[in-house]
């Protein structure tokens, strides 16, 4: 599958998300911001999964869903004109002071173990959301990280916001 529109202001992507409700928040979050969802497979459950569907609720036939083999036929998806924006943890742009652009792509990576080396080498930036209350380097202490889904509605909105959008 293909994004279906070559002008989106942004689209959310999730690099092998692994937990249905996560995903069926995430694709509430889209439909409610009018914004295209991609899901890189392998996928952890199956799209008929009933945490899936409960997540999301009746908000499913409102959602510009598209879903893609791996990274590569992703990629391959995308306007020339689209920049692939990293969501992690660590090591980017406050989100705060991150300069969205339209047509950005925000990817997200799994709920285990967010990106992967090689597809942050891909991105053209990397944004962190600021958590005052995260954990130190060996995971103690604090917030290790935040939830998918509220990730996700938090660099949305922020983008969105930025962009004029909302």
């Amino acid at each position: 599958m293909s994004i279906n529109n070559h002008d989106i202001p942004l689209l959310v992507a999730l690099f092998e998300p692994r937990i249905p409700p996560n995903t069926g928040n995430i694709a509430r979050t889209c439909a409610a911001f009018q914004l295209p969802l991609a899901l890189i497979e392998p996928l952890g459950f199956s799209l008929e999964d009933r945490y899936l569907r409960r997540a999301g609720l009746d908000y499913w036939p409102h959602v510009d869903l598209s879903i893609h083999k791996n990274i590569k036929a992703f990629r391959s998806s995308l306007p020339e004109n689209s920049r692939l924006i990293g969501c992690s943890r660590y090591g980017g742009t406050l989100l705060s002071a991150m300069q969205f652009q339209p047509n950005d792509v925000l990817l997200f990576g799994r709920e285990d173990n967010g990106l992967p080396a090689d597809v942050r080498n891909q991105c053209d930036a990397i944004t962190t959301i600021p958590m005052p209350g995260e954990s130190n380097q060996d995971g103690q202490g604090g917030v290790r990280s935040l939830n998918l889904s509220v990730a996700v509605a938090l660099v949305a909105f922020q983008a969105g916001q930025q962009l004029g959008k909302w």
